[in-house]
């Protein structure tokens, strides 16, 4: 295929949305229906990111891409806004939060300008940041108003408990949270001992947010480790069940005892 431009990508989009010509089922859309499988492309890209599998990077940021050109089409027809429109609006964003890199107008600072150094720079963007929520009209609801509900539950108990902090609502210290924690884990136990199964549930949300909260005052992100630690979960036990394989055992005619050597050796060999 020859060399293609944004411009064919957005006359593709808005051929499949042509009632006459195009695709019944792009035509039938709207934002709230594809809304889902934008969430499932970002999460794909973030996939093949963590699989190091460039091809396959390649491919879904297309397929995001596709998402944007989505969302902007139908925007359009609608005579909200279009794809320009959205480039435009990122750009001007970029310009204004990087006043260290670009002047007012867009161009580029000078070698050495005092505007670059570490510290400057930190607290012009926290400035920056301030500056445009006061700018924004209020979103309906409370003080915390503003953070999707669609994200992942981790990462939204991270994105609350950062909003709560800009009011001052907050632990000096990680190690404060560390004794939250400690404190959730007591009163899940508690609830196991003497509370109803929605007690429980609702004492391991808790234990979940403080985890997320811990991890934000660490500067970690909850889902990447939480992510981490499934695929080292998933990598341990398959290679427990080769072990047992290997001895001539299957998971399912092994006992806990002896997945649970086949475990240890298995971390053993991971840490040698």
């Amino acid at each position: 295929m020859d060399a293609v431009r944004i411009e064919d990508l957005l006359a593709l989009m808005a051929t499949l949305r042509d009632p006459e010509v195009g695709c019944s089922w792009d035509v039938a859309q709207d934002f709230s229906s594809i809304a889902p499988y934008t969430v499932e492309e970002a999460y794909e890209v973030a996939d093949a990111i963590a699989r190091g599998d460039t091809d396959d990077l390649r491919d879904e940021l297309g397929d995001l891409l596709l998402q944007v050109v989505f969302h902007a089409r139908i925007a359009e027809e609608a005579g909200l806004f279009a794809f320009p429109d959205v480039v435009r609006a990122v750009v001007e964003k970029m310009v204004r939060r990087h006043p260290h890199v670009f002047a007012p107008d867009g161009t580029l600072l000078p070698k050495g300008s005092p505007r670059r150094d570490p510290e400057a720079v930190a607290r012009q963007w926290e400035a920056i940041k301030a500056r445009e929520r006061r700018e924004k009209p209020p979103l309906a609801g409370g003080p915390l108003a503003g953070v999707p509900l669609p994200l992942p539950a981790l990462t939204r108990a991270q994105k609350l408990s950062a909003k709560a902090a800009t009011y001052g609502f907050d632990w000096p210290d990680p190690e404060q949270v560390v004794l939250k924690v400690r404190e959730e884990i007591d009163e899940v136990a508690d609830a196991m001992a003497n509370g109803t199964r929605a007690a429980i549930a609702e004492e391991l949300g808790d234990l979940l947010f403080s985890v997320a909260n811990l991890a934000r005052h660490l500067g970690i992100d909850p889902e990447y480790s939480l992510r981490e630690g499934n695929m080292k979960f998933e990598r341990r036990f398959d290679a427990m069940a080769a072990r047992l394989s290997e001895q001539g055992r299957g998971l399912s005619d092994s006992d806990l005892d002896a997945m649970e050597a086949a475990w240890r050796a298995v971390k053993r060999a991971e840490k040698g």
